[in-house]
């Protein structure tokens, strides 16, 4: 197997490791966008939303904790801990963005990636 394509399966990993770390603290509106082939700054975004700034910080905690231990990656580095409204959390090929309610309707990353392919979530279970 190519050096890409263990790249590309460690990523696939750390997105299902990110999305059941989400779906298990009850995070919201889970979406996740392969953005691979329009952008260079990462693969995929995980983008979710918190229902309080506790649910925030216990998202963010969780992804961080799974994406290591099930898919071996490591936080690169994180931003917006204190501010509980918009957490990002840079794995290199994955980012995962988590929103209060209000700043994911706000920012409505969705949107701004609109050519970005969505990922079905039942291929994550």
């Amino acid at each position: 197997m190519s050096n890409n394509l263990n790249n590309e399966k460690k990523s696939f990993e750390g997105v299902k490791a990110a999305y059941k770390a989400i779906d298990e603290k009850k995070g919201i509106d889970i979406v996740i966008l392969d953005i691979s082939e329009i952008s260079v700054i990462a693969d995929y975004f995980v983008i979710a939303s918190a229902s309080n700034s506790n649910q925030l910080s216990a998202l963010a905690d969780a992804v961080e904790e799974k994406m290591y231990k099930e898919a071996g990656l490591r936080l690169h580095h994180a931003e917006g801990l204190r501010t509980n409204s918009w957490v990002l959390l840079d794995f290199g090929d994955i980012i995962v963005h988590l929103f209060n309610k209000e700043d994911r309707e706000f920012y409505n990353i969705e949107r701004i990636w609109g050519d970005a392919k969505f990922v079905e979530l039942d291929s994550l279970k």
